[in-house]
């Protein structure tokens, strides 16, 4: 493979780049977990509406100390490979962005960890120090998560054909099935029905594998 081809390299957050579920841990300190551990399954597996799970969950927050997110930032981990991959996926000359259904809040502080160029994710609107059990701005859905592939490979004069990229959820389906290497990474079973690549081994770095030998094909 020529190292030097321009890509882009788009991943969810949640159990794709970092290993936990950040809702879940929120649910965690709010007393909630279990409940929204559920409705997070069920949303991943593609069972309901991302949008209502993510409103009703968030619903569950509400109250919450705005200091929460450092305590949550603390138990999350990235995945085995993640921070190799992002480094040489840069040494390639690629850009490299997350796309998450997740927060900001927690995502950024990731972002700035392992020096990613693009992010986008969900605000936890908070207000008088508490989170008020919404959101600000529009939902990080399937289709924002699609069209923000779009979005970024046009800025880098990329089409999806040069595009990869990888997630675990329902959400994540529509961007894995457009870019042009679409990776389930150890994923929900529709999502790995759907995908064109299957990579069920929690190390990010064999995501290169991949890529490198359908250059080589």
């Amino acid at each position: 493979m020529n190292e030097q081809t321009k890509k882009l390299l788009v991943m969810d957050v949640d159990s794709t780049l970092i290993e936990e579920e950040v809702i879940d841990l929120l649910g965690d300190e709010a007393g909630v977990g279990d409940e929204i551990a559920r409705v997070t399954a069920a949303a991943m597996r593609g069972e309901i509406d991302f949008k209502a799970a993510l409103r009703d969950r968030v619903a569950l927050l509400e109250g919450l100390p705005d200091d929460i997110f450092e305590k949550v930032y603390s138990r999350v981990h990235f995945t085995n490979g993640a921070k190799a991959l992002i480094k040489a996926a840069h040494q390639r000359g690629w850009k490299v962005g997350v796309v998450s259904g997740g927060f900001h809040e927690i995502v950024d502080k990731l972002a700035q960890e392992v020096a990613l160029d693009y992010v986008l994710c969900n605000h936890l609107a908070v207000k008088a120090g508490k989170l008020t059990g919404k959101t600000d701005g529009p939902v990080v859905d399937k289709i924002l998560k699609l069209n923000t592939i779009k979005k970024w490979a046009e800025l880098n004069h990329l089409t999806l054909s040069d595009v990869i990229a990888l997630g675990d959820g329902a959400n994540d389906l529509p961007m894995i099935q457009a870019a042009g290497v679409g990776i389930a990474f150890c994923a929900k079973p529709a999502v790995q029905k759907g995908a064109p690549h299957l990579l069920n081994t929690r190390d990010l770095m064999k995501v290169l594998e991949i890529v490198d030998q359908l250059a080589d094909e």
